[in-house]
């Protein structure tokens, strides 16, 4: 994910401070020195790296540390409430009836955009409403269409009209029945005068209450005077950051946000309308720090289980820990685990999982990780009910004929019957457990199995 190279950099620079109990100011120097680098590595502003580096070393050397905290978790403390003031508050947008209005170059992602974050209000109980004005780019009308059929709201956008602001009109009327109104506005590739006129011209007639300027995390330091023109023009509430999935820096995005003294209200996480969050800065400089972000994940797993084809009375997860745990638990398991997203994000999600544990993993652990699930999936589906509730008694012959119908390997067939039995090893430890040490053991017991790679450390969730 885009910062995670500024990420891997502040981590790096921590860990230097292991085993120091006490930090001199030549210790100080150098972390200050590690993080003015990473930050600038990553585009932030320059200006905003000499006051952010200013504070850390200030409150470094002046603040004193709890009594037996080390000297690396005292300055993680410090660069993360650092951090979380940089990007101060996530943009306030309440779950009520409202009209906003995406502003942004060409190619930033506003079209995405505006289908993610429908589908992120539909899952609020709100009934969103997407107006499409591009009437600039070919092919803007049709991907707002697909996209928002894909996320299931209603749209609104004309081809044949080439009047944006009379679109803007008609769509708010012809969607009077939305809660939430989202206009998504023509981009251009640089901000030239006509594009600012016709978005303040949209803006007289939709009357946003929140104007959000949509931005490409690899904006750089651009980022700075596009986000100072968008707000002179229409007022800037909030930032979105789009293509967090990818390989840039990112800190261009921060700068922005800063810049135009508003805050950041969602992130772009992948390509899929799902791929979206609501932004809350916690969580996301917990991430970046390798701390984890337990309010993401609880949500990804809510969604997740909701999302999963099952009948509650078909299968209740809390029964694997009262009787026997069998493959169709297991493909239930991974069914969901699949629909919370990339693992690697899920990862960043968990706290002592993320950032220190993933930087040392393959650049593709990840992928065949998601791979592997798959080829199980396709592997079970091969499997005759019998063999799904006792995979025991699966033997020589019916090993070759579940590999030949699942177009698979007779290898990979036992590589998920032995993951299998390393499952239902975990799920018989925790079954019967009363005592509050006796969970802690076991909970130490799957850390120390997780470094194993692939599924068989993380047990069931």
């Amino acid at each position: 994910m885009v910062l995670d190279d500024l990420g891997s950099s502040l981590r790096g620079t921590l860990d230097k401070l292991r085993g120091k109990s006490r930090l001199s100011e030549e210790d100080i120097e150098e972390i200050v020195k590690e993080i003015q680098r990473s930050l600038l590595s990553a585009d932030v502003d320059v200006s905003l790296v000499m006051e952010l580096s200013d504070n850390i070393k200030e409150r470094s050397l002046e603040e004193e540390p709890p009594a037996g905290t080390p000297a690396r978790d005292f300055v993680l403390r410090i660069v993360y409430e650092e951090l979380v003031d940089l990007i101060g508050e996530s943009t306030e947008l309440p779950l009520d009836e409202q009209t906003i209005l995406l502003a942004g170059l060409q190619g930033s992602g506003k079209t995405t955009s505006a289908a993610k974050m429908a589908w992120w209000f539909s899952t609020k109980g709100l009934r969103p409403a997407v107006i499409q004005t591009d009437t600039f780019r070919p092919g803007a009308y049709d991907q707002a269409k697909e996209m928002c059929a894909r996320a299931e709201v209603d749209f609104y956008g004309n081809p044949d009209n080439d009047d944006p602001v009379e679109i803007a009109r008609k769509g708010l009327e012809e969607t009077a029945d939305a809660d939430v109104h989202i206009v998504d506005t023509a981009g251009r590739h640089a901000l030239e005068d006509d594009l600012i006129d016709e978005i303040e011209q949209i803006e007289g007639v939709v009357q946003p209450d929140t104007s959000l300027l949509v931005l490409d995390a690899a904006i750089g330091q651009g980022a700075k005077e596009q986000a100072q023109q968008f707000d002179e023009s229409i007022g800037i509430e909030g930032v979105v950051i789009t293509k967090l999935d990818g390989t840039a820096k990112g800190g261009g995005a921060l700068t922005a946000v800063d810049q135009t003294d508003s805050s950041i209200a969602f992130l772009g996480t992948g390509e899929e309308v799902q791929d979206v969050e609501r932004f809350e800065p916690d969580g996301f400089i917990s991430r970046l720090l390798g701390m984890g972000d337990l309010g993401q994940l609880a949500e990804r797993v809510e969604r997740a289980m909701a999302e999963t084809d099952i009948e509650e009375e078909d299968w209740d997860p809390e029964d694997m820990l009262q009787g026997q745990f069998t493959l169709n638990d297991m493909q239930k398991q991974m069914e969901a685990m699949n629909n919370m997203g990339p693992l690697d994000q899920v990862m960043d999600m968990i706290p002592g999982f993320g950032g220190g544990i993933k930087d040392q993993l393959p650049d593709d652990a990840m992928d065949v990780t998601q791979e592997r699930m798959h080829s199980f999936s396709v592997i079970m589906d091969s499997m005759t009910d019998a063999e799904k509730e006792y995979p025991k008694a699966v033997g020589a012959s019916q090993i070759e004929r579940i590999a030949r119908g699942s177009g698979t390997s007779e290898e990979q067939v036992r590589e998920l019957l032995q993951q299998y039995k390393m499952m239902e090893r975990t799920i018989k430890q925790f079954q019967g457990m009363g005592s509050d040490q006796e969970m802690q053991r076991m909970m130490k017991q799957m850390q120390q199995q997780g470094g194993g790679g692939g599924m068989g450390g993380m047990g069931p969730f």
